[in-house]
């Protein structure tokens, strides 16, 4: 008994712990605090049974705002996802808060203390990175069509954003061409990276470029794609020959590689002080797919 007492303070102490109550309706959890209005939020999740944690943060006002969904990245190893902090992403957040979005980063399941993992790709010979891609884009799904039924929240001009394998997952959904969104922002994304914890090592990386084919093949959307040029997880070079497979079913595909970020460029997107490497290549590709006839969405 003491040991389960001493358990639930440390996971309250530690932000893991919501109270019971809590998991009884969706929306918000908690009031409003610094920075950018950060709310506790519960927003639907594709398990029926399972609400996933998330992460508002919004501009001054009323809105309606334009929303931003950030798709955190994600990790095969079981216990690695279950230590997972609730993901934030708050320079990543901050920028997009800067532009007048509404930026929600939900949790998905099975990581942290979100319900069960659905995104499995099974083993590294074999792995089925389209059952995973498409896992995660489920869960995208769910928490933005909820968020878009919100008063403050607009039901246009959505932005969904991915970092490695919540990027992947947005490459899925780019696939299914989601009404009222205007573009889709993949950072470094895929699966597989650190094949047995080894820098520069994927996992059946065919895989990978054939279910990036798959993908956009029926894809509209505009996708920006972003990688910094120290990546280790999925290098430029390889994030090329996944953005080339990806824009070979006809999709627009802006590729850019950007500076190297500290010792590993793969945690960029998450990471303080990213923006000042992705701030300005970012600004100049969203004016340029706003800047097109006919795409608004």
């Amino acid at each position: 008994m003491k040991l389960v007492k001493a358990f639930c303070v440390w996971a309250a102490f530690c932000g893991l712990w919501w109270p019971a109550a809590a998991q009884t309706h969706l929306g918000a959890q908690a009031n409003e605090s610094s920075p950018d209005r950060r709310q506790l939020w519960l927003v639907p999740s594709p398990d029926p049974n399972t609400a996933a944690r998330a992460i508002l943060f919004r501009p001054a006002g009323e809105g309606p705002f334009p929303l931003a969904v950030i798709a955190h990245a994600s990790t095969q190893n079981a216990l690695r996802r279950a230590q997972m902090p609730q993901p934030e992403y708050r320079a990543l957040a901050a920028w997009w808060v800067a532009r007048g979005y509404a930026v929600l980063v939900p949790e998905r399941p099975g990581h942290g203390g979100t319900g069960r993992y659905l995104e499995d790709q099974g083993g590294c010979d074999d792995a089925n990175y389209m059952r995973s891609g498409h896992a995660t884009a489920d869960s995208i799904v769910a928490a933005l069509d909820y968020m878009r039924t919100q008063p403050f929240v607009r039901g246009n001009g959505t932005i969904v954003v991915g970092h490695s394998a919540g990027a992947w997952g947005t490459l899925a959904l780019a696939g299914r061409n989601p009404q009222g969104v205007s573009a889709i922002v993949a950072f470094a994304p895929g699966r597989g990276g650190h094949a047995n914890d080894r820098p520069n090592q994927v996992c059946a990386p065919q895989n990978l470029i054939a279910a990036a084919s798959a993908f956009g093949k029926d894809a509209h959307a505009p996708v920006i794609w972003l990688v910094a040029r120290n990546d280790s997880y999925f290098s430029p070079a390889l994030s090329r020959q996944l953005a080339d497979a990806f824009r070979a079913g006809g999709d627009k595909v802006d590729f850019r590689v950007l500076p190297e970020f500290r010792g590993e460029g793969h945690w960029l997107a998450e990471s303080d002080g990213g923006d000042e490497i992705y701030g300005a290549t970012l600004d100049s590709a969203l004016k340029a797919i706003t800047a097109r006839p006919g795409k608004k969405r």
